[in-house]
């Protein structure tokens, strides 16, 4: 994964840190020296791959295709890291790592973030269980996150195609703690939705990236959002918040996350249906389109008057 950015004024850097005994690798980007004027973006992996493929993926061709880069190219610093059970991580523990031992990760490596770079808040992005990650992040430490985008982001689970379908197969995901995946398995993310949505080449990259690091994956997340939704309470999240629903996703039912949103107690906050985005919207066609959504609410500026 340590490839070349496109512009070579950005640098790269690996991290490691512990939660307890366990090893959490952490990737960072930045333009010159570390200390972006605009912030500093943490972008959180969902169930079924690594942070790099996710958000540094390098895509001849295909310009600005990491997102970390493209966010330091305009003026932010850029992290991701692998969860305990994925990557570069550790995956020792014999258990599932679900969706509350992610949250648990991302303490662990704001920690680090916050010890070694002196940030003290921070640009929160997940996707899919990413985003409930971060949610529940930002319910527990809300001192910690200025923004918080939530892309493909379920609350209940209520009028999710994709979760009716893998609730079929629960009794398989509860009694196992990883799944394998393979190169099937990752075209099938593009194509369960609305095929067409990404480009092959795009695709066959993703999918090249995440089997580098993984041959299978934790079931914790799956298994969460089968059964045990909801796991965050939106009326606890207090940070400017921003919903990111692709137009076909299978994840996201619209109603469910209008509720969500209603419910969060922030007046600072967005919701915004992506046009022909599916799933994974860093790795499809329209995926400027989202590194802009997402640039505007990381930009806007504070509100001066709040009645």
């Amino acid at each position: 994964m340590d490839q070349p950015p496109v512009n070579a004024d950005i640098n790269s850097q690996e991290h490691w840190t512990k939660k307890g005994d366990i090893k959490l690798f952490l990737w960072e980007k930045y333009a010159g020296s570390p200390g972006g004027k605009k912030g500093t973006v943490l972008f959180v992996h969902g169930s079924s791959m690594a942070s790099q493929p996710t958000f540094d993926l390098q895509v001849p061709g295909r310009a600005h295709s990491s997102a970390m880069d493209w966010f330091v190219e305009q003026g932010f610093d850029a992290w991701c890291f692998d969860m305990e059970g994925y990557g570069r991580s550790d995956k020792e523990r014999d258990i599932n790592f679900d969706i509350a031992n992610g949250a648990d990760d991302l303490a662990a490596a704001t920690d680090y973030i916050i010890r070694t770079r002196g940030v003290s808040r921070f640009l929160v992005y997940g996707i899919s269980s990413g985003a409930l990650r971060a949610a529940l992040f930002a319910q527990r430490h809300p001192e910690r996150v200025s923004r918080l985008a939530l892309d493909a982001f379920v609350w209940t689970g209520e009028g999710s195609p994709t979760l009716e379908e893998r609730r079929k197969k629960l009794p398989q995901w509860s009694s196992m703690n990883r799944r394998p995946i393979d190169r099937a398995f990752v075209r099938s993310i593009f194509n369960r939705d609305h095929p067409g949505c990404a480009e092959e080449k795009v695709i066959e990259a993703f999918a090249d990236a995440i089997l580098a690091l993984d041959d299978s994956v934790p079931t914790g997340t799956y298994v969460d959002m089968c059964s045990k939704l909801p796991v965050v309470d939106p009326a606890k999240i207090t940070a400017p918040t921003l919903i990111m629903r692709g137009q076909f996703d299978g994840i996201a039912g619209f109603d469910d996350l209008l509720e969500f949103f209603k419910r969060l107690p922030n007046p600072d906050k967005q919701f915004t249906v992506m046009a022909g985005i599916s799933h994974a919207s860093f790795h499809q066609i329209n995926y400027l389109m989202v590194y802009h959504i997402l640039h505007s609410f990381f930009s806007q500026p504070e509100p001066i008057y709040r009645g």
